[in-house]
């Protein structure tokens, strides 16, 4: 479905809105009233921001519209509003993670991402909605439960929930978000927009509240792979702060995207195929896309990686252990300020013995080995981005059945982390973008994943696909 022409500029791109910036026939302080407007409209039933910072995103919309009129233009973010995970630090604004216990906390400085992108002229808007500390598949959300735009019964993903549905509903330009099993791609899948994790390291988490350290990603979320090439050479990059993160050069991600998928080479993981990995609508809008980009000029072949399925165990075993490692003094202090289902995940991790820990740290290397030998001859692996339209909402209550259950333990099922969690485990870029939309209307979506930074190569095969198709085009009808 398109908007409207009242609504048109809220739902394009950030490249667009640049363009009309430049030829003045749009300001970045009309852009940030009208998103203003429809946050003031809408959210109340997405549930997608937790904190607006109207008044300072007028005033900084103003400090970049005077710096345009004077010929000042910091690069293709000048202008444009964008909105962060409650997870990154933002100077003056409370940092919560998404828990009540942690009300009243503001940071005295911006995450690193932040400021590169504050530096960039980009307009910061406000905090968006997440599971507590981020702690999937934990469905508690305290300050609200995010609502699908697509559909406010159907689940928006997790655990960058806001980030997704902001930017699918036209509440921002674009959004920062964190991916630790894919928490990013996940619901950028099942909102049916663009999201990117880079290869682990690229980008720096100076300043974003950790779930797992060894996993932890940032990275954005967007309408378009264009888009998401220009955040993510603004925010990658070394930071003395984060000493895991790269001094390797940043490329021109954007400069990237040209040139065709021509003489590609596509990978196609059999094993992500499977019925009890994707659904057949899901499968057969991936088989579509595959299809528009041989038809391109790529070459498709088949490869495995034998042990994917394995990482619906292994991906909570270490999120658990490492993020009680991080909560621990906290739960001690102030254990009945977490939610109930957060002490549970943070009391499995207490109780995890060490042996168990290393065989989930064995078992990561073992996938990790798979993915590398199923890159051999090939230029980027392509799965489907999630195994079905967005499933109804969870809420808290009774699990009816084994089947149930072992999907709120292990993501399986009707997750659409189990098929992102294979790069996280691996540290390989990837990212999700939509591809078509199931019999109810919910987007489907294509995984593409690259070498190790080598997300040029991926973005370039994104971004082709995307200009060949009009999936980018279409957005939900909040006013119908």
């Amino acid at each position: 479905m398109s908007a409207g022409p009242a609504e048109a500029v809220a739902f394009m791109s950030g490249a667009e809105q640049a363009a009309m910036m430049a030829r003045g026939e749009l300001t970045s302080k009309a852009l940030v009233e009208r998103y203003l407007d429809r946050i003031a409209a809408y959210d109340a039933g997405l549930r997608s921001f937790i904190t607006v910072c109207g008044p300072e995103a007028l005033r900084a919309a103003e400090a970049a519209d005077a710096e345009r009129a004077s010929g000042v233009v910091r690069g293709p973010l000048h202008g444009l509003p964008f909105a962060v995970k409650d997870q990154f630090q933002v100077a003056g604004v409370e940092v919560t993670g998404g828990s009540r216990s942690r009300r009243g906390r503001v940071a005295d400085s911006d995450a690193t991402v932040v400021a590169r992108l504050r530096a960039a002229g980009a307009v910061f808007l406000g905090t968006l909605n997440t599971h507590e500390f981020h702690w999937g598949p934990t469905q508690e959300f305290p300050y609200g439960t995010p609502k699908n735009p697509w559909n406010l019964s159907r689940d928006p993903g997790g655990s960058s929930s806001g980030s997704a549905s902001s930017v699918a509903a036209g509440l921002c330009t674009f959004s920062l978000g964190g991916d630790t099993g894919g928490s990013i791609r996940a619901p950028a899948a099942l909102c049916g927009v663009v999201g990117l994790k880079a290869t682990w390291g690229r980008v720096s988490r100076q300043g974003v509240f950790p779930l797992a350290w060894s996993l932890d990603c940032v990275g954005p979320v967007t309408r378009s792979v264009a888009d998401a090439a220009a955040v993510l050479r603004v925010i990658a990059g070394a930071d003395p702060g984060d000493l895991s993160a790269t001094p390797r050069a940043v490329p021109d991600y954007s400069s990237a995207l040209v040139g065709g998928v021509k003489g590609m080479r596509i990978g196609v993981v059999e094993d992500m195929l499977t019925s009890r990995m994707v659904g057949d609508e899901a499968r057969a809008a991936f088989e579509d896309a595959i299809g528009v980009l041989q038809g391109l000029g790529a070459e498709v072949v088949t490869v495995s990686i034998p042990k994917v399925s394995d990482t619906r165990f292994v991906i909570p075993l270490l999120i658990d252990a490492e993020a009680y490692s991080y909560h621990r003094s906290e739960l001690l202090e102030d254990y009945f300020g977490y939610d109930a289902n957060t002490r549970i995940s943070a009391m499995v991790g207490a109780a995890m013995p060490a042996g168990v820990v290393a065989q989930a740290q064995r078992a990561r290397q073992v996938v990790s080995l798979e993915v590398v030998a199923a890159f051999e001859g090939v230029d980027v692996l392509a799965s489907p981005g999630s195994p079905s339209g967005a499933p109804e909402s969870r809420q808290r209550g009774h699990v009816g059945s084994r089947k149930e259950a072992e999907e709120r333990i292990f993501g399986v099922g009707t997750s659409a982390g189990q098929l992102t969690r294979v790069f996280s485990l691996s540290g390989n870029p990837a990212v999700t973008l939509p591809c078509g939309f199931d019999a109810e209307g919910m987007p489907l979506s294509v995984q593409l994943a690259g070498k190790h930074f080598c997300e040029a190569d991926m973005l370039r095969v994104a971004h082709t696909y995307e200009a060949a198709t009009d999936w980018s085009t279409r957005h939900p009808d909040l006013a119908g």
